[in-house]
C-alpha cells in the first residue's frame, strides 16, 4: 500500500513539475523587438513600426476598421454617411472628437478650416459626385449651408441648423487614425512607435537606433497619376506628429482648367495660390492634419504672418515664384526639428 501511495504522489508531483515547465515555456513573455506592419487603407498605404513583446497587427487593423465605420464619407454604412443623409443624428466618440477639433481650428484660423465643405467638394468633382464646373450662382447657393458654426453637439447628438449640411472629414481622419493606432500600441505595452498613414505621422519614443524618428518631407512634385517621393528635408520627431497638405497631387482638369481639391470655405471656390504644400508639426496628428488643410486655404502670406509669432506649432511652407522655383519657409519651432548635421 505504501508503495502505491508513494507512486501516486510521485506521479502527481511529476505531472505538476512538467506542467509548470510547459506553462513557463508557452507563456513566457517574448522579448521586446521592433516590428513593422504595413497595408492599405482609404486608397493609400500605411506603415507602423513599434517595439513590443507581442504582434499587434490584428489590433491595428481593428482600429482602422473602427475609424472607417465612423468617419469614411465614401462608406455608405459609416456613421458620417448616415449623418450626411440625415438618417441619424448620433455621434460616437470619434465623430465627437473630430467635430470638436474642427470647431477649434476653424475658430483659430478665422474660418479657413471647415469640414462642412462636403457639398462644395462634390460640386467641384472631388467628393462622391462629379460633373462640370459649378456656376457662381450654384456656389452662392451652397455657401448658405456651409459652416461648422451651424453645427452643435448636444450630448451624443449632432444638431444641424440646416439639414443640407454635410461633413467631409477626409482632411482629418487620417491624422486621427494615426493618433488612435499610436494610443492602442501604447495601451498594449509598446514603448517606441511610429505610425504613418498616407504621409501623416505620429511618433512616440525613439527608433531602432535609439534616436528620434527621422521623417522625410516630400517635395511638392506635381503628378496626378502617381505618388512621387522626392525628399525636401528630414525632421527628427519624438512624441509629436506631422501632417502635410498640398495641391500638387489631388487635382482635376475640367473644361481645360486645372482644379485643386482645396476648396476655400469662405469663397466656395477651388483655391488657387502660389502655395504648393504646408507641413505642420503638432502634439497630435489630428490637429496637424486640420491645420495643414487650413493653411492651404489661407495661402502663403496669411500662413506665414500667423505663424511667425505663434510657436505652439511647427510650420513649413513650400511655394513657387513667377519662374516656378521652390521657395521654402519655416518658423522657429519647425527649424528646431532639423537634425544636427
Amino acid at each position: 500500500m505504501k508503495n502505491i501511495l508513494f507512486s501516486k504522489k510521485y506521479i502527481a508531483v511529476l505531472i505538476c513539475t512538467v506542467g509548470a515547465l510547459v506553462a513557463l515555456f508557452v507563456f513566457k513573455p517574448h522579448p521586446k523587438a521592433f516590428r513593422t506592419v504595413q497595408g492599405e487603407v482609404w486608397t493609400t498605404e500605411y506603415h507602423v513600426t513599434y517595439e513590443a513583446d507581442a504582434d499587434l497587427a490584428d489590433s491595428i487593423s481593428a482600429v482602422l476598421a473602427g475609424i472607417d465605420s465612423s468617419a469614411n464619407v465614401f462608406n455608405k454604412q459609416s456613421l458620417v454617411w448616415r449623418l450626411n443623409q440625415n438618417l441619424t443624428s448620433d455621434a460616437d466618440s470619434i465623430l465627437s472628437r473630430m467635430i470638436a477639433c474642427a470647431k477649434e481650428v476653424n475658430r483659430a484660423s478665422n474660418g479657413a478650416y471647415d469640414p462642412t465643405v462636403m457639398p462644395l467638394v462634390n460640386a467641384w468633382g472631388f467628393g462622391y459626385k462629379s460633373g462640370k464646373l459649378p456656376t457662381s450662382a450654384q456656389i452662392d447657393s451652397i455657401l448658405r449651408f456651409v459652416g461648422i458654426s451651424k453645427v452643435s453637439l448636444k450630448g451624443n447628438r449632432v444638431v444641424k441648423a440646416d439639414p443640407r449640411i454635410q461633413f467631409d472629414f477626409s482632411s482629418i481622419a487620417k491624422g486621427l487614425a494615426c493618433d488612435e493606432v499610436l494610443r492602442m500600441l501604447l495601451r498594449n505595452g509598446a514603448t517606441n512607435c511610429m505610425v504613418e498613414i498616407g504621409g501623416e505621422v505620429a511618433t512616440h519614443g525613439v527608433n531602432q537606433s535609439g534616436t528620434p524618428w527621422h521623417i522625410s518631407i516630400d517635395m511638392p512634385i506635381e503628378n496626378n497619376a502617381a505618388t512621387v517621393h522626392e525628399s525636401a528635408l528630414v525632421i527628427a520627431l519624438s512624441g509629436k506628429a506631422v501632417a502635410t497638405s498640398g495641391n500638387y497631387r489631388k487635382y482635376k482638369e475640367i473644361e481645360g482648367k486645372k482644379i485643386s481639391h482645396i476648396v476655400n470655405p469662405a469663397t466656395g471656390y477651388s483655391e488657387e495660390s502660389s502655395l504648393l504644400s504646408v507641413t505642420i508639426v503638432a502634439p497630435d496628428c489630428m490637429t496637424a492634419d486640420a491645420w495643414a488643410t487650413a493653411c492651404m486655404a489661407m495661402g502663403t502670406e496669411r500662413t506665414q504672418k500667423m505663424f511667425e509669432k505663434r510657436h505652439d506649432l511647427g510650420v513649413m511652407t513650400i511655394s513657387s515664384d513667377a519662374d516656378g522655383n521652390f521657395i521654402v519657409w519655416s518658423n522657429a519651432p519647425f527649424a528646431d526639428l532639423l537634425p544636427a548635421q
